[in-house]
């Protein structure tokens, strides 16, 4: 079995995607074997009001029943826009199994007031909720997408910037998604991490020595993740598939594969 944590549908202004519905999805999925997937609707990070692309992707999957049995909704919320609170409840009565929040995106910082208040909010409706490290890789950014020089407002966050709003809420449950700036700590960063409730996807460029992440943070804090279609849909995959009978054995590579993300995720 596998169960992606980090898949979308939609549009990206600045790059055209091979895939961006539905239907389109899941053949890919069914092209590899994936059995379920966490997914949002990307134009939702750019629209000026994400509940429309919300809205969309919960139209969508509601015109299919297998889409609605295989593809798990993630809202994108922006807690700076008027009415997110209402936007929010519609979201938990449509299904969702999570949210994904974009800081970078709609200018504001994790640790602001209304972020914080939303991220509780997630908890208390036992939601995960997804902090994307990088869309796109800095490489195909077009002139109007996020700035990349470090420490600026709308920079591109790493490992250790996310776990700012980890320490304000850490009793949520959260994925880290597309971790593509490092992932060493130090001591009470690692500390934090480790004894939150916390996932990191199998997506990411810094996951390239995927023993190594294993060992260093142990099985239980990983899961098959894609990024699709931003990436391609086979290297999260074969980060796993690739692992040696000496550096993870079957009954880790299920925890990757789908376990752990079948735990969080409540399924």
């Amino acid at each position: 079995m596998l169960i992606d944590i980090n898949a979308y549908v939609g549009n990206w202004p600045f790059k055209q995607m091979a895939y961006t519905t539905c239907e389109a999805l899941l053949k890919k999925m069914n092209q590899f074997g994936v059995d379920k997937a966490a997914v949002a609707n990307m134009s939702g990070i750019l629209y000026k009001n994400c509940q429309t692309a919300n809205e969309s992707l919960f139209d969508e999957l509601n015109s299919n029943k297998t889409f609605t049995e295989r593809l798990m909704p993630f809202a994108i919320i922006n807690p700076t826009y008027p009415g997110w609170k209402s936007d929010f409840n519609k979201c938990v009565k449509a299904g969702i199994k999570g949210l994904r929040i974009y800081p970078q995106y709609h200018d504001y910082k994790l640790t602001d007031a209304t972020c914080i208040e939303l991220v509780k909010m997630a908890r208390d409706e036992d939601l995960v909720v997804g902090l994307t490290v990088r869309m796109v890789d800095s490489r195909q950014k077009s002139w109007m997408d996020l700035d990349q020089v470090a420490g600026t407002a709308k920079s591109e966050q790493g490992l250790v910037d996310l776990l700012s709003v980890i320490k304000e809420v850490p009793d949520t449950k959260y994925f880290i998604l597309n971790l593509a700036n490092g992932y060493q700590l130090k001591n009470e960063d690692f500390e934090l991490l480790m004894k939150s409730k916390v996932l990191l996807d199998t997506s990411g460029r810094s996951l390239t020595n995927m023993a190594q992440a294993i060992a260093f943070y142990g099985a239980d804090k990983f899961a098959f993740g894609t990024h699709a279609p931003v990436l391609d849909y086979l290297t999260g995959m074969l980060r796993i598939e690739s692992l040696r009978d000496g550096e993870a054995s079957e009954s880790t590579k299920e925890l990757l594969r789908w376990r752990n993300a079948q735990k969080m995720l409540n399924l």
